[in-house]
């Protein structure tokens, strides 16, 4: 019985922590993603607010 109760635990254990190595990764992952996605509309707002200011102030042509 101890044998088994040795071996539940360990694999308790095991799930815990693979699990949580997963859930990591994870949200590494939706930052990184989160990061390029405000990266690209960061850009893309510049570039609006510039064609703005040229066809505000007459720098269009």
């Amino acid at each position: 019985m101890r044998n088994f109760t040795h071996f539940l635990y360990t694999l308790t254990i095991s799930l815990f922590l693979l699990v949580g190595m997963t859930s990591c990764e994870l949200v590494g992952d939706i930052f990184k993603a989160g990061l390029w996605v405000y990266g690209i509309g960061i850009v893309l707002v510049l570039f609006v607010a510039i064609w703005l200011f040229r066809k505000v102030f007459g720098g269009g042509r």
